[in-house]
């Protein structure tokens, strides 16, 4: 499932950006362009993070981006962005993020098998780790891969 909806075109790298809207908007731009969410979904994940938000923080530098379904989501998708530096999640000093995954969940269920995969591979520590240091999407598909092959 992982291999399935984070493919080259989902996976983006990113240096220097300004802050954690910009990377939002970023992580989402390929579910945007391809259909998956619509404009809405964007601005509902933007408003929940401004609004404190923070609970999307995984840990590890990882946020999980998401909203509720009737704000945008047209079909269930996922999408990656590594930012380098880290940028701070709601400029909260506290919450450092260098990987932004945008969840979009077209309904209560169809995501699950993705997000449990996704949930494995996050709690492997050394999966974790190569998976948070990738820097290109051939890197990525292979941790995914790997992690596929279990």
């Amino acid at each position: 499932m992982l291999t399935e909806h984070l493919t080259a075109g989902r996976v983006q790298f990113a240096e220097n950006l300004p802050g954690w809207r910009d990377a939002i908007e970023l992580v989402s731009a390929p579910l945007v362009d391809d259909g998956s969410i619509t404009r809405d979904y964007v601005d509902a994940m933007l408003e929940s993070i401004a609004a404190g938000g923070t609970y999307i923080d995984l840990g590890y530098g990882i946020a999980l981006a998401h909203a509720r379904p009737e704000r945008g989501v047209v079909k269930t998708a996922l999408s990656a962005l590594w930012v380098r530096p880290a940028v701070l999640l709601n400029d909260d000093e506290a919450h450092p993020i260098s990987l932004f995954v945008c969840l979009a969940a077209a309904d209560d269920s169809s995501h699950l098998a993705t997000m449990a995969q996704l949930a494995e591979l996050l709690s492997d520590d050394t999966a974790r780790s190569s998976f948070l240091a990738a820097t290109t999407s051939a890197e990525v598909a292979a941790i995914l891969q790997k992690g596929a092959l279990k």
